[in-house]
């Protein structure tokens, strides 16, 4: 075969037919006399030798996707490790406020005396003071979109009133909670071109949603950002004076954006307890809110809560 200018990768790549053809070819020009057990011998060698190579190929693959998916736990678990040095779980006792100043108004304030969380919050974007005091911060990798593309450095958020405008590179809470109005705008958007194709349309705001914001121009929403605060929003949602009562306290003391994330988890973990600790049928009874997922740490909190109330 060699001598035909038949080389091993060609037959690896050639079908069973041309095989055959190959063959006779080679008979019929050195008249040479194969038995059929040598035919068939001919053929199955070709298909080890195929076989050993996709199997090769499919070993380099595994190891590649071993060496992402350690390197991907690594990182996860350095940021788990910060979390774990940066914010504090209060399973008992009273909540950690560091001022005198009630976060919870009327009778939410008397009810809620047992915490479930410290205000500080390692995720926040303006909490670095808390930091400056360590010799070595750690630095969180790049944020990455769906695609694995770089995300571009958005404007943090700062506490803000209801109606007032951040200033300078800034972004405030009004335009925070805009970004969740999109979203159901979104989300309607893409339930359209479902049906139009013919295809299940989803009903909460998924990754689905998310790409085609960013193929229409929104690449400022993004599912991190967005599953990042929408207890905040959810609040806002149920709530609106005791959301605004917070923002307006937070923003007189000067707290920064993630003091006041964590603080916006008391009153609807109060609105479970009203409800028999049913959070997902409050999320699902409003309009606004039951496109979007409770979030784990919500439900983290109710169940802590209902555990000590049933102990």
């Amino acid at each position: 075969m060699t001598e035909l200018g038949f080389t091993v990768s060609t037959l690896l790549n050639m079908t069973e037919q041309e095989l055959e053809d190959i063959i006779n070819a080679m008979v019929e020009t050195y008249r040479i006399d194969l038995l059929v057990g040598e035919r068939y011998g001919i053929k199955a060698a070709i298909r080890a030798e195929r076989r050993l190579i996709n199997e090769e190929a499919e070993t380099q693959r595994l190891r590649s996707l071993c060496k992402s998916e350690k390197k991907r736990k690594q990182v996860e678990d350095a940021l788990n490790e910060g979390a774990k040095e940066n914010g504090n779980l209060f399973l008992g006792g009273s909540i950690y406020l560091d001022t005198d100043d009630p976060v919870l108004t009327g009778q939410q304030s008397q009810s809620l005396t047992t915490g479930v969380l410290a205000l500080r919050d390692h995720s926040s974007e303006s909490d670095g003071e808390s930091h400056g005091k360590k010799k070595q911060k750690r630095r969180r990798p790049r944020e990455l979109g769906d695609d694995g593309e770089d995300r571009p450095r958005e404007h943090p958020f700062i506490v803000t009133e209801p109606g007032e405008l951040a200033r300078g590179k800034k972004n405030g809470l009004d335009y925070l909670f805009d970004l969740y109005e999109q979203c159901g705008r979104f989300l309607e958007e893409v339930q359209h071109i479902c049906r139009e194709r013919g295809e299940k349309c989803p009903t909460k705001v998924t990754n689905q949603v998310f790409r085609h914001a960013k193929h229409t121009g929104a690449s400022y929403i993004n599912k991190p950002k967005m599953r990042h605060y929408v207890h905040c929003y959810a609040l806002h949602c149920l709530d609106t004076n005791h959301s605004n009562h917070l923002r307006k306290l937070f923003k007189d003391r000067g707290e920064n954006v993630g003091a006041w994330r964590q603080a916006c988890y008391y009153p609807l973990v109060e609105l479970a307890r009203a409800n028999n600790w049913d959070i997902e049928g409050v999320f699902n009874r409003n309009d606004k809110l039951r496109i979007w997922y409770v979030p784990t740490r919500l439900r983290q909190l109710c169940h802590i809560e209902k555990s000590k109330e049933s102990s």
